[in-house]
């Protein structure tokens, strides 16, 4: 009974990246010891550790900065995002003239133009809001996009065939069939606006975990900055855990069918 409880806990979706990470702490204490490496180039695990509960206050405060640009500039891909999707999807027109230049935006270096950024809106959140809404416009389109297009058109045949009118078959048939599409972009959408927001803080801030991350690569500090990143990287996963969980509450069905692959793989 105790092994089966064991293996179940083992065997479980939260289980497996904490025993990950756990012996990737192991084998980089392990890597310190057995090369020798000096602590101006990677710091022991242990100093991290320390260094974070040292300087927990100040990280909460400039963590609060850094979420709050990344939650504004994923709204607004959210905001623009899906309207611009539903516009290309639907229209051969827009999607001729738009489709092209949302691609050829990505190309344009996100670091390289934050600046102007700083120079038209000043020193405040708004730049960072901007960065991370940069990042994080391009998936939700693309995603939005491939799940409108990707709806079965004999469903909308049979739908129309019923005198369903465009919003029902809107509402019943392509929006359900597109959500997780939908939210496949949202959880990539969301990870890059937390790149985006401290991306506007390396070019122009003070305050932000970008800013933490500046301050400790010019001290050298690297407990500092190793603890700084592992949090950038917490809040990353844990905007990533809340769209998840927002996805299994409005599409259950889709949860339920992945869980059920996941169980038999």
């Amino acid at each position: 009974m105790q092994v089966s409880i064991w293996r179940r806990v083992l065997y479980s979706a939260w289980a497996r990246p904490i025993l990950l990470i756990a012996l990737l702490i192991v084998l980089w204490q392990l890597a310190i010891w057995i090369f020798r490496i000096p602590p101006y180039l990677i710091p022991a695990p242990f100093d991290v550790v320390k260094q974070l509960v040292n300087e927990w206050p100040k990280l909460w405060r400039e963590t609060l900065v850094t979420t709050y640009a990344t939650l504004g500039g994923f709204g607004l891909s959210i905001l623009f995002g899906i309207p611009m999707a539903l516009m290309i999807a639907y229209s051969r027109t827009v999607e001729s003239f738009v489709y092209p230049l949302l691609v050829f935006s990505q190309s344009v270096p996100k670091v390289a133009i934050a600046p102007l950024f700083v120079v038209w809106f000043g020193f405040g959140i708004i730049p960072k809001v901007i960065a991370a809404f940069l990042l994080g416009f391009f998936p939700v389109v693309v995603s939005t996009v491939v799940g409108f297009k990707s709806v079965e058109r004999d469903m909308i045949d049979l739908a129309r065939s019923m005198k369903a009118s465009k919003l029902q078959i809107f509402m019943r048939i392509s929006l359900p069939q597109a959500l997780p599409s939908i939210f496949a972009g949202l959880k990539v959408s969301v990870t890059l606006a937390v790149v985006g927001a401290v991306v506007g803080e390396f070019v122009g801030s003070n305050s932000g975990i970008g800013y933490v991350l500046q301050i400790a690569n010019g001290n050298f500090d690297l407990p500092l900055m190793f603890a700084a990143l592992t949090i950038l990287s917490l809040v990353g996963v844990i905007l990533f855990a809340l769209v998840d969980l927002v996805e299994r509450f409005m599409i259950p069905w889709h949860a339920s069918q992945r869980n059920d692959f996941s169980a038999t793989a």
